[in-house]
């Protein structure tokens, strides 16, 4: 059993002596630091901490941490990581998978990895495009997005992340951007979450789908368009001067305006992190009339699927003596004895198995 004592470390700790090998300006080099500058914050261990990937530019990322890693195959990493997970229990499991990657060949694998509730930190990076392949439109492209698969603009409806996620069973889902100096605190209460915690980080392609998020993401004027939820706080934007509340006829969230600071008059919704009904419609807003949703939106934790297999393997080994030689011995067997002449020899049946298949060759 690893060590879970925390330790000191600095971000050089987390460095490798790899280049770092993306386009200039991509959004996963503030993903990277944002990571190596949270886990010393975390008092983790290099030599108990494993990053998992799957294919595409965000899944260059185990390459860049002085940790265990693994780049696995495409949208196959939530399976190589449970597998991971239940071999060793004690590692601390980061996986890293992008909206090609994680909602298309990986989107099967991501669902069962959520519903089962293996207890790792799972960081989706959405920039809403294939760049590894050269731009091709992904399942989270907007409708209209021109690419060299659509060149006259998707007609598809783009998945959402963390809807994906809620849907398929995750007890935490969060939400943060590449650039955010709130990115780390997300990080962090993914990280404190027993079970699988899902942060959808949206990130920008230099080069492929530039600046698309800066409906939102943009420094000027965010306050308006950004709400960043904090668990048992109002929900409060644009300088605490509108809000978000519920439409208790339609039973749908809707915008509201703050007068004088008197959020509990404008009947403002307090974000309680464990309401997962409230979490589907905060996910569901469109953005425009709505602030982008960004923080820990949903976080209730429940029993993880390891620690069922390990309580699972104890019942089931209880009072048992591992024997491996009698248990290749059992049933049916051969032995096979060989001679000078014959070096191969001739199978003669044991008894014991079948008594049918005896000496049957």
């Amino acid at each position: 059993m690893n060590d879970m004592t925390p330790i000191q470390t600095t971000l050089k700790d987390w460095e490798t002596d790899q280049e770092v090998r993306w386009c200039p300006g991509c959004g996963d080099y503030a993903i990277l630091k944002a990571v190596q500058r949270t886990l010393p914050q975390l008092g983790a261990d290099p030599a108990n901490t494993v990053f998992i990937s799957g294919i595409g530019c965000s899944s260059r990322f185990p390459y860049y941490m002085e940790s265990y890693g693994f780049h696995t195959i495409h949208g196959r990493a939530p399976a190589v990581a449970t597998g991971v997970k239940l071999a060793n229990p004690d590692l601390d499991i980061w996986l890293v998978t992008g909206d090609g990657d994680g909602l298309s060949i990986g989107g099967n694998h991501l669902m069962h990895v959520l519903r089962r509730n293996v207890n790792m930190q799972i960081m989706l990076f959405n920039n809403e495009i294939y760049g590894l392949t050269k731009g091709q439109y992904s399942p989270t492209s907007r409708e209209g997005t021109k690419s060299p698969s659509t060149p006259l603009g998707s007609y598809d409806h783009p998945a959402r992340p963390a809807a994906f996620a809620l849907g398929s069973g995750a007890r935490f889902v969060g939400r943060g951007f590449d650039v955010s100096k709130n990115l780390p605190d997300v990080l962090k209460a993914a990280h404190a979450h027993q079970g699988a915690a899902f942060i959808e980080i949206f990130q920008n392609c230099i080069v492929y789908n530039k600046d698309v998020f800066n409906d939102f993401a943009a420094p000027k004027g965010a306050e308006d368009r950004q709400l960043w939820l904090e668990n048992g706080e109002p929900m409060l934007f644009a300088g605490g001067t509108r809000g978000i509340a519920l439409d208790r006829d339609r039973l749908e969230l809707k915008v509201v305006d703050v007068v004088d600071g008197d959020w509990q008059a404008a009947e403002v919704l307090v974000h309680d992190a464990t309401n997962r009904s409230i979490a589907h419609m905060l996910v569901e807003m469109p953005f425009g009339p709505f602030p982008m949703a960004l923080g820990v939106l949903y976080d209730d934790p429940r029993p993880t699927f390891e620690t069922a297999v390990i309580e699972e393997r104890a019942r089931a080994s209880e009072g048992k003596t591992a024997d491996l030689a009698k248990l290749l011995g059992k049933g049916q067997t051969w032995t096979v004895p060989g001679t000078a002449q014959d070096p191969i020899g001739t199978r003669t049946p044991d008894q014991g198995g079948d008594p049918q298949m005896r000496g049957r060759p």
